[in-house]
C-alpha cells in the first residue's frame, strides 16, 4: 500500500490543465474551451420567477430539471460582464451579491469578475443593519439581490451607503419608475447589445492573479464580520490543492473516485460561504463538472433523488439530519427499527474491518440488500462521496455513513485560507481525522498555548495550528490592526518568509501527518478548578443521539460543566406514545417536564461515558426553541452562536449557576 508521505509526493509532482496560477475568469473560460457541450449547469423549474427570459434561460415544466451547457452558460457569462460595465463596474470596484444559492449566483459571480469587479457576499439572512454594515464597509457601489423580499432591506438602507445601482434576480418590470433598479435580465440584455469579443478579453488581460477578487465576510459569532482579502491567486492556488488530491492522476486504480468532468455535485450550501464557493463552485467549474442546484435546504434529498449526483459538499448538521431522516423512516415500526439498528451495528463493523470474515460479510449483503441500498437510493444512487467541512464531523456518525457504503471526506480550512488546509485523500480516508495538509500547505502547532493535561491526552503532537501557504489571505479589509495580530513570525524565519496565519483551532497532527481536530482556542472553558474542557467533542458525542437534537456546553469560570439541550420533540412523542405517557402539549411546558428530562438524562449519560470526570455535563437544562441561522443563534454555516444562545436562554442558564451564571 502506498504510504502518506508517497501519496503526498505524487499531489505535489502532478499537474495538468487546471492546476496552476491566473486568474479565476481564466480558469472559466479555460474550462469553457475544453467542455464547450458539455453539461454545466443544471436546474430546477417552477421554483423562481426568472427575470433572465425564456430565450436565455429556457424555463422546465414545475418540478423537471433544465440544463445548460458550458457554451450556454458561458455566452450569459460574457452578456452579464458588459451588462455590469455598462452599469459602471471597473477594475477593483466593489459588488455586492445578495442571494440563495442557485444557477444565477454562479453566472453573476463569474461575470462580475470577468468584468474585473470584487465580489462581497452578503448572508441572506442578514439584517438591514447587517446590509448596511456589509455594503459600508467595502464600499460597495452596486449590489446584486435575488427578490423582492432581499431588495427591501437593501433599499432600507441604501440612502446610507454608495450604492449605486441595484440588480434584482428575480421580477420583471417592477420598479421602472426607479433609475438604480435594474432586473438581472435588462442587464444581461444591456450586455448583449454591447459585447465585444475584444473588450472582454482586454477586460481579462487587465487582471493580475495579485488583484482582489472577493471580499467573504467572517461569520461575526464574535464582534463586527471581517472582510477576509482573497486574491484571485488565493482561489486558484486552493483549486489546484484540491485538484492535486482529487484529480485523475495517473496513479489512481479505477475503485478511486476522481474529480473530473464527468462528476456531477449538488450544490446547496450557501455560496456566500467559501466552503461552496471554492470546492462546489470554482474548484467544479474549473474541471468542467456539472453543477445541479437544489430548490432549498429543506429539498436536498428530494432534489438528491431526482438528479443523482455524484459527490456533494456540506457541514456536519446537513448530515446529522439525513442520518435522523434514515432513523424516523425506521421508526415507523418495531421490526423496521430494530433491522435498521442492527444493519447500522453490521455496517459499523464492516466498515472498521479491513479483512472481513466470511460471516461478516453475508450479514454485510443482507443489511445492504434491506437497509443500505434503499438509503443510496433515495439520495439518488450514484453518490462515490461526500465532502465535509466547516466543523466537526462526529466519528461514529462517518463510520455509520461509511459502513452503508457512503463515504465522507472529512477536511478543514477557514475562510482566510480560500478556504481548504486539508482533508481526506479518497486513497486513504480516515473517519476521526482532518487528513493531511494539502501540497503547498505549511503547518506548525504552537504548543505553549496548550495546557500539560491536554498534551498528556494527546496521541500525537498538539497546538494551536499556523498555517502558511499560497491560499492564505494577506490579511482583512481596512483592519490594520486585526491583520496584524493574526499573522506571527516564527525562531528561524527568513525576513523574506511570508508570516504564519493564527488559525485560533487545536488541532493534533498523527505520526504520519494526519491532522486531527480538538476546539477553538477562543472556546475552551476554564472550570473555576483550573481544568481546561474543549466543547466541542462533547457536543459533536451527541451527533447520533436520538434523545437530543443539539447542544450547547458551558462551564467556563464555573464549578462544573453544564448544557442547554434542544430535545428530539418527535422522538419525545413516539416514546410517550409507546409509554402511555401523556405529556403537555406546549413544548416549553415538555422541556420542563420531569420524566421528559430523565429520559434524556440517560442519553447525557451515555455521552458522559466516553469523558473524563471533570468534562462531563454534570446539569443540563432542555429548551424547545431549535436554533437556526434565521433566529441568528447560528452562523450561515450553522456554527453555534454561543453569546446569542446565552443570551436568548439566560434565564435557564441561572438556573443551573444561579447568581454565579453571568460570571462565564
Amino acid at each position: 500500500m502506498t504510504t502518506t508521505e508517497e501519496l503526498l509526493q505524487l499531489e505535489r509532482e502532478y499537474t495538468d490543465e487546471v492546476t496552476g496560477s491566473g486568474t479565476v475568469p481564466e480558469l472559466f473560460e479555460a474550462s469553457v474551451e475544453r467542455h464547450a457541450e458539455l453539461p454545466a449547469q443544471q436546474y430546477k423549474g417552477g421554483v423562481y420567477d426568472r427575470s433572465l427570459t425564456e430565450d436565455v434561460i429556457p424555463e422546465p415544466a414545475a418540478g423537471e430539471w433544465g440544463l445548460l451547457t458550458y457554451d450556454r452558460m458561458a455566452e450569459i457569462v460574457r452578456n452579464l460582464a458588459a451588462g455590469f460595465r455598462e452599469l459602471g463596474v471597473d477594475h477593483g470596484e466593489r459588488v455586492g451579491l445578495f442571494s440563495n444559492t442557485r444557477m444565477e449566483w454562479a453566472q453573476t459571480d463569474f461575470a462580475l469578475l470577468a468584468a474585473g469587479g470584487v465580489v462581497t457576499t452578503i448572508y441572506t439572512e442578514s439584517s438591514p443593519r447587517q446590509v448596511r454594515y456589509l455594503l459600508n464597509d467595502p464600499g460597495a457601489t452596486g449590489v446584486v439581490v435575488e427578490n423582492e423580499e432581499l431588495l427591501a432591506r437593501v433599499l432600507d438602507v441604501k440612502d446610507d451607503t454608495a450604492v449605486e445601482f441595484v440588480v434584482l434576480v428575480d421580477g420583471v418590470d417592477i420598479y421602472d419608475d426607479n433609475d438604480d433598479i435594474y432586473t438581472l435580465g435588462e442587464v444581461h440584455e444591456l450586455g448583449r447589445e454591447a459585447f465585444e469579443e475584444s473588450a472582454y478579453q482586454s477586460w481579462l488581460d487587465e487582471q493580475s492573479p495579485d488583484d482582489l477578487a472577493s471580499l467573504i465576510y467572517t461569520s461575526g459569532t464574535t464582534g463586527k464580520p471581517k472582510g477576509v482579502r482573497l486574491t484571485h491567486a488565493n482561489f486558484r492556488a486552493n483549486v489546484t490543492q484540491i485538484r492535486k488530491r482529487f484529480g485523475p492522476r495517473p496513479d489512481k486504480t479505477e475503485d478511486i473516485p476522481v474529480l473530473d468532468s464527468d462528476v456531477k455535485t449538488l450544490s446547496f450550501l450557501p455560496l456566500a460561504h467559501v466552503f461552496e464557493r471554492t470546492a462546489g463552485h470554482f474548484s467544479m467549474f474549473g474541471g468542467g463538472a456539472t453543477v445541479a442546484y437544489a430548490e432549498s435546504p429543506d429539498t436536498v434529498q428530494e432534489d438528491m433523488h431526482a438528479v443523482q449526483p455524484s459527490t456533494a459538499t456540506s457541514v456536519p448538521r446537513v448530515y446529522e439530519r439525513v442520518f435522523d431522516a434514515m432513523r424516523e423512516q425506521a421508526a415507523s415500526s418495531d421490526l423496521k427499527e430494530k433491522i435498521f439498528q442492527r444493519a447500522l451495528e453490521i455496517g459499523k463493523e464492516y466498515g472498521r474491518t479491513e479483512d472481513p470474515s466470511r460471516r461478516l460479510k453475508l450479514e454485510y449483503y443482507v443489511a445492504n440488500k434491506l437497509v443500505f441500498q434503499q438509503v443510496k437510493d433515495q439520495l439518488g444512487g450514484n453518490i462515490d462521496y461526500f465532502v465535509s467541512g466547516g466543523g466537526s464531523l462526529n466519528k461514529d456518525l462517518a463510520e455509520l455513513f461509511r459502513g452503508m457504503g457512503l463515504e465522507i471526506f472529512e477536511g478543514y480550512g477557514l475562510t482566510e485560507t480560500s478556504p481548504v488546509v486539508s482533508t481526506n485523500p479518497a486513497e486513504d480516508p480516515r473517519p476521526g481525522t482532518l487528513g493531511p495538509p494539502m501540497a503547498g500547505m505549511e503547518t506548525y502547532l504552537d504548543d505553549s498555548v496548550i495546557g500539560p493535561d491536554r498534551k498528556e491526552k494527546a496521541d500525537g503532537e498538539i497546538g494551536e495550528l499556523l498555517v502558511r501557504g499560497p491560499n492564505v489571505t494577506q490579511g482583512y479589509w481596512n483592519k490594520p490592526e486585526e491583520t496584524e495580530d493574526a499573522f506571527t513570525t516564527l525562531p528561524g524565519d527568513d525576513e523574506d518568509d511570508d508570516e504564519w496565519f493564527r488559525t485560533g483551532d487545536i488541532i493534533e497532527r498523527t505520526e504520519d501527518g494526519y491532522l486531527v481536530y480538538h476546539d477553538r482556542l477562543k472556546q475552551l472553558l476554564v472550570l473555576s478548578t483550573g481544568k481546561n474542557v474543549a466543547p466541542g467533542p462533547i457536543e459533536d458525542a451527541f451527533a447520533t443521539s436520538e434523545r437530543v437534537d443539539q447542544v450547547m456546553v458551558m462551564g467556563d469560570n464555573q464549578k462544573f460543566i453544564s448544557a442547554l439541550l434542544v430535545p428530539n420533540f418527535e422522538a419525545i412523542e413516539r416514546w410517550a406514545e409507546q409509554e402511555g405517557i401523556d405529556l403537555p402539549e406546549d413544548r416549553d411546558d415538555v422541556c420542563d417536564d420531569e420524566r421528559v428530562h430523565e429520559w434524556v438524562q440517560e442519553a447525557v449519560d451515555e455521552v458522559n461515558e466516553g469523558f473524563e470526570k471533570h468534562e462531563t455535563i454534570k446539569q443540563f437544562e432542555l429548551v424547545h426553541v431549535e436554533w437556526t441561522p434565521e433566529n441568528d443563534m447560528l452562523t450561515s454555516s450553522m456554527k453555534l452562536k454561543r453569546r446569542n444562545i446565552r443570551d436568548h436562554f439566560f434565564h435557564k442558564v441561572e438556573a443551573i449557576y444561579g447568581e454565579s451564571a453571568s460570571a462565564e
